[in-house]
Protein backbone atom coordinates (compact mmCIF):
# COMPACT_ATOMS: atom_id res chain seq x y z
CA UNK A 1 0.00 0.00 0.00
CA UNK A 2 1.18 3.51 -0.80
CA UNK A 3 -0.82 6.43 0.64
CA UNK A 4 -0.69 9.73 -1.21
CA UNK A 5 -3.27 12.01 0.45
CA UNK A 6 -5.80 12.24 3.26
CA UNK A 7 -9.10 14.07 3.66
CA UNK A 8 -8.24 16.20 6.70
CA UNK A 9 -7.78 19.88 5.78
CA UNK A 10 -5.37 22.09 7.73
CA UNK A 11 -6.29 25.45 9.21
CA UNK A 12 -2.89 27.01 8.57
CA UNK A 13 0.10 26.50 6.31
CA UNK A 14 2.32 23.64 7.61
CA UNK A 15 5.49 25.73 7.74
CA UNK A 16 7.58 23.39 9.91
CA UNK A 17 6.64 20.32 7.88
CA UNK A 18 7.71 22.14 4.71
CA UNK A 19 10.96 23.28 6.35
CA UNK A 20 11.81 19.73 7.44
CA UNK A 21 11.09 18.45 3.93
CA UNK A 22 13.21 21.23 2.40
CA UNK A 23 16.15 20.47 4.70
CA UNK A 24 16.01 16.76 3.88
CA UNK A 25 15.91 17.47 0.14
CA UNK A 26 18.72 20.03 0.36
CA UNK A 27 20.98 17.64 2.27
CA UNK A 28 20.26 14.86 -0.21
CA UNK A 29 21.05 17.14 -3.15
CA UNK A 30 24.36 17.88 -1.44
CA UNK A 31 24.95 14.13 -1.11
CA UNK A 32 24.55 13.83 -4.88
CA UNK A 33 27.50 16.17 -5.36
CA UNK A 34 29.81 13.84 -3.45
CA UNK A 35 31.97 11.17 -5.03
CA UNK A 36 30.06 7.91 -4.49
CA UNK A 37 33.29 5.91 -4.26
CA UNK A 38 34.49 7.60 -1.10
CA UNK A 39 33.21 11.03 -0.21
CA UNK A 40 29.58 9.98 0.15
CA UNK A 41 30.40 7.00 2.37
CA UNK A 42 32.59 9.21 4.53
CA UNK A 43 29.83 11.83 4.83
CA UNK A 44 27.17 9.28 5.80
CA UNK A 45 29.54 7.62 8.25
CA UNK A 46 30.45 10.94 9.86
CA UNK A 47 26.91 12.23 10.29
CA UNK A 48 24.98 8.96 10.47
CA UNK A 49 24.18 7.43 13.86
CA UNK A 50 26.36 4.41 14.67
CA UNK A 51 25.07 2.48 17.72
CA UNK A 52 28.55 1.39 18.85
CA UNK A 53 29.72 5.01 18.99
CA UNK A 54 26.74 6.09 21.09
CA UNK A 55 26.90 3.19 23.57
CA UNK A 56 30.65 3.57 24.05
CA UNK A 57 30.97 7.32 23.70
CA UNK A 58 33.79 6.97 21.18
CA UNK A 59 34.16 8.06 17.57
CA UNK A 60 35.18 5.50 14.97
CA UNK A 61 35.88 8.22 12.38
CA UNK A 62 37.39 11.71 12.52
CA UNK A 63 34.62 14.02 13.67
CA UNK A 64 34.69 17.56 15.03
CA UNK A 65 31.37 17.14 16.85
CA UNK A 66 30.42 14.90 19.80
CA UNK A 67 29.18 11.49 18.63
CA UNK A 68 25.79 12.10 20.30
CA UNK A 69 24.95 14.84 17.81
CA UNK A 70 24.56 12.12 15.19
CA UNK A 71 21.27 11.15 16.83
CA UNK A 72 19.98 14.39 15.29
CA UNK A 73 22.06 14.77 12.13
CA UNK A 74 21.24 11.24 10.99
CA UNK A 75 17.55 12.23 10.71
CA UNK A 76 18.36 14.45 7.73
CA UNK A 77 20.40 11.96 5.67
CA UNK A 78 19.09 9.48 3.12
CA UNK A 79 20.54 6.61 1.18
CA UNK A 80 18.77 7.09 -2.16
CA UNK A 81 15.89 8.63 -4.08
CA UNK A 82 13.35 6.01 -2.98
CA UNK A 83 14.42 6.35 0.65
CA UNK A 84 14.03 10.11 0.50
CA UNK A 85 10.86 10.12 -1.60
CA UNK A 86 8.99 7.63 0.56
CA UNK A 87 9.88 9.44 3.77
CA UNK A 88 8.97 12.88 2.46
CA UNK A 89 5.66 11.60 1.06
CA UNK A 90 4.64 10.24 4.47
CA UNK A 91 5.86 13.39 6.22
CA UNK A 92 3.80 15.61 3.91
CA UNK A 93 0.60 13.54 4.14
CA UNK A 94 0.57 13.09 7.90
CA UNK A 95 2.92 15.76 9.25
CA UNK A 96 0.86 18.75 8.18
CA UNK A 97 -2.15 17.67 10.26
CA UNK A 98 -0.09 16.77 13.32
CA UNK A 99 1.66 20.14 13.12
CA UNK A 100 -1.73 21.84 12.74
CA UNK A 101 -3.03 20.09 15.85
CA UNK A 102 -0.23 21.13 18.22
CA UNK A 103 1.31 24.26 16.74
CA UNK A 104 4.69 24.84 15.15
CA UNK A 105 6.99 25.03 18.17
CA UNK A 106 5.62 21.91 19.83
CA UNK A 107 5.76 20.06 16.51
CA UNK A 108 9.49 20.74 16.25
CA UNK A 109 10.01 19.25 19.72
CA UNK A 110 7.65 16.35 18.99
CA UNK A 111 9.31 15.48 15.67
CA UNK A 112 12.90 15.66 16.90
CA UNK A 113 11.99 13.94 20.17
CA UNK A 114 10.38 11.02 18.36
CA UNK A 115 13.41 10.77 16.08
CA UNK A 116 15.73 10.75 19.07
CA UNK A 117 13.75 8.00 20.82
CA UNK A 118 13.61 6.03 17.58
CA UNK A 119 17.39 6.10 17.39
CA UNK A 120 17.70 4.98 21.00
CA UNK A 121 15.32 2.09 20.30
CA UNK A 122 17.54 0.90 17.47
CA UNK A 123 20.60 1.24 19.70
CA UNK A 124 18.90 -0.81 22.43
CA UNK A 125 18.27 -3.65 19.97
CA UNK A 126 21.78 -3.68 18.48
CA UNK A 127 24.14 -1.65 20.69
CA UNK A 128 27.33 -3.10 19.18
CA UNK A 129 26.49 -2.38 15.55
CA UNK A 130 29.12 -0.39 13.67
CA UNK A 131 26.79 0.29 10.73
CA UNK A 132 25.67 3.95 10.43
CA UNK A 133 21.92 4.53 10.55
CA UNK A 134 20.49 7.31 8.36
CA UNK A 135 17.03 8.56 7.51
CA UNK A 136 14.04 10.50 8.80
CA UNK A 137 11.97 7.33 9.16
CA UNK A 138 12.09 7.16 12.95
CA UNK A 139 10.89 10.74 13.41
CA UNK A 140 8.22 10.26 10.75
CA UNK A 141 7.12 7.06 12.45
CA UNK A 142 6.42 9.20 15.51
CA UNK A 143 4.28 11.47 13.34
CA UNK A 144 2.34 8.41 12.14
CA UNK A 145 1.75 7.29 15.73
CA UNK A 146 0.51 10.74 16.65
CA UNK A 147 -1.75 10.93 13.60
CA UNK A 148 -3.26 7.55 14.46
CA UNK A 149 -4.54 8.83 17.80
CA UNK A 150 -5.59 12.23 16.49
CA UNK A 151 -7.38 11.18 13.30
CA UNK A 152 -8.15 7.44 13.38
CA UNK A 153 -11.28 7.92 11.24
CA UNK A 154 -9.59 10.02 8.56
CA UNK A 155 -9.76 8.62 5.05
CA UNK A 156 -6.46 8.04 3.30
CA UNK A 157 -6.35 7.69 -0.48
CA UNK A 158 -4.03 4.78 -1.11
CA UNK A 159 -2.49 2.90 -4.01
CA UNK A 160 -3.02 -0.81 -3.40
CA UNK A 161 -0.90 -3.34 -5.28
CA UNK A 162 -2.63 -6.69 -5.85
CA UNK A 163 -0.12 -8.94 -7.60
CA UNK A 164 -0.36 -7.55 -11.18
CA UNK A 165 -3.20 -5.11 -10.50
CA UNK A 166 -3.00 -1.61 -9.07
CA UNK A 167 -6.04 0.18 -7.72
CA UNK A 168 -6.79 3.36 -5.76
CA UNK A 169 -8.98 3.10 -2.68
CA UNK A 170 -9.86 5.23 0.33
CA UNK A 171 -9.03 3.46 3.57
CA UNK A 172 -9.44 4.45 7.23
CA UNK A 173 -6.25 5.93 8.65
CA UNK A 174 -6.33 3.43 11.51
CA UNK A 175 -6.12 0.58 9.00
CA UNK A 176 -3.33 2.13 6.91
CA UNK A 177 -1.18 3.06 9.91
CA UNK A 178 -1.69 -0.15 11.86
CA UNK A 179 -0.85 -2.12 8.72
CA UNK A 180 2.33 -0.06 8.38
CA UNK A 181 3.24 -0.69 12.04
CA UNK A 182 2.56 -4.44 11.88
CA UNK A 183 4.69 -4.62 8.73
CA UNK A 184 7.59 -2.99 10.60
CA UNK A 185 7.07 -5.27 13.60
CA UNK A 186 6.96 -8.43 11.50
CA UNK A 187 10.13 -7.64 9.57
CA UNK A 188 11.86 -6.25 12.64
CA UNK A 189 11.32 -9.50 14.54
CA UNK A 190 12.23 -11.54 11.45
CA UNK A 191 15.57 -9.74 11.15
CA UNK A 192 16.34 -9.68 14.86
CA UNK A 193 19.95 -10.66 15.42
CA UNK A 194 21.02 -10.05 11.84
CA UNK A 195 24.41 -8.36 11.63
CA UNK A 196 24.01 -7.15 8.06
CA UNK A 197 22.90 -3.67 7.08
CA UNK A 198 19.38 -2.84 5.99
CA UNK A 199 16.24 -1.18 7.26
CA UNK A 200 16.31 -0.06 10.90
CA UNK A 201 12.91 -1.55 11.70
CA UNK A 202 13.20 -1.03 15.44
CA UNK A 203 13.82 2.67 14.92
CA UNK A 204 10.47 2.74 13.11
CA UNK A 205 8.81 0.75 15.88
CA UNK A 206 10.35 2.90 18.60
CA UNK A 207 9.43 6.13 16.84
CA UNK A 208 5.83 5.01 16.30
CA UNK A 209 5.38 4.06 19.96
CA UNK A 210 7.02 7.33 21.03
CA UNK A 211 4.48 9.21 18.89
CA UNK A 212 1.59 7.29 20.45
CA UNK A 213 2.80 8.07 23.96
CA UNK A 214 3.77 11.71 23.38
CA UNK A 215 0.93 13.01 21.24
CA UNK A 216 -1.45 13.81 24.10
Amino acid sequence: MLPFKDNIPTERFPLITVIFIAINIAVFLYELTLDASGQLDAFLTEYGMTPYEITNGVSLVPRGLPVYITLITSMFLHGGWLHLGGNMLYLWIFGNNVEDSMGRFRFVIFYLGCGLLAGLAQIAIDPASDIPNVGASGAIAGVLGGYLLLYPRARVTTLVFLIVFITVVQLPAIFVLLFWFLFQLFYGLSNLGSSTGGVAYFAHIGGFIAGLLAIK
